[in-house]
């Protein structure tokens, strides 16, 4: 309890001291995590729409393929992101390995299953009678879709959160690709882990409140927006 105490007392010195090595390591975190979110969301949403109104030839393989992503541990990302932008791996001429963008990769290829996942799973909820009545009335596919989505957004609300909670406190991956180098790819999660292996609890738990609050924040944010969409 001590430690916590100090803990809490050491995250607000942190923060409202305005300490320069925490708010560069906050900015880092916040900026890959968002962008991989919003990068996954892009991809996973449309794809996962796509695999619930769609039926072809080995679409139960692409969807165990999907499922089993949804559970993929994270340090086995790391190791396939790592070999992918290594000097010998197909993307090594980025020279990417052990930069944010490195990190953006590796927890796009976390989120991208989950939100996916769940987003086909809201959209196959909708009364499957929808597309056929807006069809008749002369929508095209496209609108169709968007139909759909409509009626399921507070699932892909709920997939995007799912997202969101399976990369921002992610460590094994990105510790990997990015190698937790001060001022460069040092994350919170990543800041945490250094900070407790030197024995400094109380700023592990300042960083470990401070990425608490951070993901608490985001969430009632996306909360809120799911709350106005049940409200329509």
């Amino acid at each position: 309890m001590e430690e916590i105490g100090h803990g809490l007392w050491r995250a607000f010195q942190l923060i409202f001291s305005l300490d320069p090595q925490v708010w560069a390591i906050l900015l880092l975190s916040l900026q890959v995590s968002g962008t991989a979110l919003v990068i996954a969301a892009l991809l996973g949403v449309p794809f996962g729409s796509w695999l619930a109104l769609t039926r072809f030839r080995g679409r139960r393989p692409v969807v165990a393929l999907v499922y089993t992503g949804m559970g993929l541990p994270p340090v086995v990302v790391g190791l396939i992101v790592y070999l992918a932008l290594s000097r010998s791996g197909p993307l090594g001429g980025l020279g990417w390995l052990f930069t944010p963008a490195a990190m953006v990769i590796a927890q796009v290829v976390i989120a991208l299953p989950i939100i996916a996942g769940f987003t086909m799973a809201a959209v196959m909820g909708v009364n499957p009678n929808l597309k056929q009545q807006v069809t008749s009335l002369g929508a095209t596919p496209w609108q169709a879709t968007l139909a759909i989505l409509q009626e399921a957004r507070l699932g892909v609300i709920v997939a995007i959160i799912a997202g969101f909670g399976g990369i921002i406190s992610e460590v094994g991956a990105v510790m990997m690709v990015g190698g937790n180098i001060e001022g460069s790819t040092r994350v919170l999660t990543t800041a945490i882990v250094l900070e407790t292996s030197k024995g400094a609890f109380a700023t592990a738990v300042a960083l470990g409140i401070i990425l608490l609050t951070i993901t608490f924040l985001v969430n009632v944010a996306l909360l809120r927006l799911q709350g106005r969409a049940f409200e329509r």
